[in-house]
């Protein structure tokens, strides 16, 4: 006997609606790669042993790409620096360096390694993608040739750049991105002349790609995600661990949930750099992540991600940050305030002394507001409410506004501020909010062993961080990170705007 009609229909219907579906999700892996580095040297080696060094690297992550497309991943992030480290001079990364073309030229690497000039790593990237069926992404160095006719063309008659690639699954090179903002330390590249916003089309969303502290500042990281709309951020870093409120799952995690996107965030692997902290981040919070300061062993990650997060039911609503702090600013300043250092930034705290309380505490154009209890109250444990309202960052100042709930290394008041790693306070509930000035603020729950809180607070509409049932594990911090990008200063190592 044959369906009827309304029920065959609706039998269509549901199987289109579960393609449908289906097709709205992808598998996404990261790689934290622990990198094999070369020997510490201001001389340049040899080719063939820059191409030795990298290929014992792109052994490991070749095993990473193989997993990952086993287990069903549609694209892989490897790490900043992953294929030959960070202990270079100028001249001693110059061997490591290719040439790589700009996307348009619509090249397939691995089939044709001799289009252009040589490019081993870029083949063997490309044929990584191809023979796995994968996106891959990787960072490596572009090196680009000058003359005098260029005034801003270094006296070696070359620009050196910090750069992602990323290869399609039939091995194509899609997007290159040269990294805007520099770390400190990174005087082996150039900065580029103009911020790249670079993005490509998946069947499975919108990409976007830049690198490590570039995820700190307006170009190319807001305008990728407010202006171009990506659903995704590709997100290579070599990322040293600062606490109390930079170590990489805290923030990485909070920037996805304060922008409303996916970050694949694959960090190189270093304990005696601070390095590590790798994820799978979304509007909602963590997927998967991971953070390891005791072995030196690499670790892949995968979780199935909405291709489409702005489109999910789930995706978070728009916030006023400001909104309920503002409402209620005639509550009375904490009086019983001092100063505290976090690193070289100054902030106004007020213990919190009692087992639960209601405290405002102000800095500059700042207030910040905290409702508490505490689940137990140690007298080894010291916490503070603290606000921060200005410039950080003693060569590249850029502007940030801070509510805190923190807990201080010790009971000696002078040690708020410093890292601390664990603790043993539960709170029963925390509420924090501030008068922010800015619509970029980034919501940190940071739990002892640097552990992150998943599922365990929401921002409310009104600008409040809330914990939703009390704290599982004992609270380093709760943050609220804003950043006033209109109030950087200019940036003094860049020689062109």
């Amino acid at each position: 006997m044959l369906p009827s009609l309304p029920l065959l229909h609706t039998a269509v219907f549901a199987l289109t609606a579960l393609q449908a579906l289906a097709s709205d999700t992808f598998i996404a892996a990261v790689y934290e790669h622990a990198v094999i580095l070369p020997d510490a040297t201001d001389e340049p080696v040899s080719p063939d042993d820059a191409l030795a060094l990298m290929n014992k690297n792109m052994d490991v992550l070749e095993g990473a790409v193989k997993e990952a497309a086993l287990k069903g991943a549609h694209i892989i992030v490897t790490p900043e620096d992953g294929i030959y480290g960070w202990r270079f001079s100028r001249e001693a990364i110059y061997p490591y360096l290719e040439d790589i073309p700009d996307p348009v030229v619509n090249w397939i690497p691995c089939t044709e390694p001799t289009r252009f000039a040589p490019a081993p790593v870029q083949e063997r990237l490309s044929c990584m993608a191809r023979n796995n069926s994968i996106y891959v992404v990787a960072n490596m160095g572009d090196k680009k040739p000058c003359n005098s006719s260029d005034p801003s063309c270094p006296s070696d008659g070359r620009y050196q750049y910090n750069t992602d690639v990323v290869f399609d699954p039939e091995g194509k090179l899609v997007a290159r991105y040269h990294k805007y903002n520099l770390f400190r330390g990174e005087t082996q590249f150039n900065y580029p002349k103009e911020p790249e916003a670079v993005t490509f089309e998946t069947p499975f969303g919108k990409f976007g790609v830049f690198t490590c502290f570039d995820i700190l500042f307006y170009e190319p990281a807001v305008v990728l995600v407010s202006k171009l709309q990506v659903d995704t951020v590709l997100f290579p870093t070599a990322w040293m661990n600062v606490l109390p409120f930079l170590t990489a799952v805290e923030f990485h995690s909070a920037w996805a949930m304060g922008m409303g996107v996916n970050l694949l965030s694959a960090n190189t692997h270093n304990v005696s750099q601070a390095m590590t902290g790798s994820g799978l981040f979304t509007p909602e919070g963590p997927a998967t992540y991971h953070y390891d300061s005791e072995t030196e062993e690499g670790r892949l990650l995968l979780a199935e991600l909405s291709a489409h997060p702005r489109l999910s039911p789930t995706y978070p609503p728009a916030i006023n940050w400001s909104s309920y702090t503002t409402s209620i600013k005639k509550f009375p300043e904490e009086k019983d305030t001092f100063s505290g250092a976090v690193r070289r930034d100054i902030f106004t705290f007020s213990e919190l002394r009692h087992k639960s309380g209601n405290y405002m505490v102000c800095q500059g154009d700042l207030c910040c507001h905290l409702v508490y209890q505490m689940s137990n109250k140690s007298k080894d444990e010291v916490y503070v409410l603290g606000a921060f309202d200005g410039l950080h960052g003693s060569v590249i100042k850029y502007y940030w506004q801070i509510c805190t709930l923190l807990k201080c290394k010790s009971t000696d008041l002078n040690t708020c501020g410093q890292p601390v790693e664990t603790a043993e306070t539960r709170f029963e509930m925390f509420s924090l909010s501030g008068t922010f000035g800015t619509n970029y603020v980034f919501p940190e729950v940071l739990y002892s062993g640097v552990q992150l809180a998943p599922g365990e607070f929401e921002v409310l509409r009104d600008g409040r961080l809330k914990s939703k049932h009390g704290t599982s594990k004992p609270l380093i911090t709760a943050t609220l990170f804003g950043r006033l990008y209109e109030k950087d200063l200019p940036h003094p190592l860049r020689t062109s705007p």
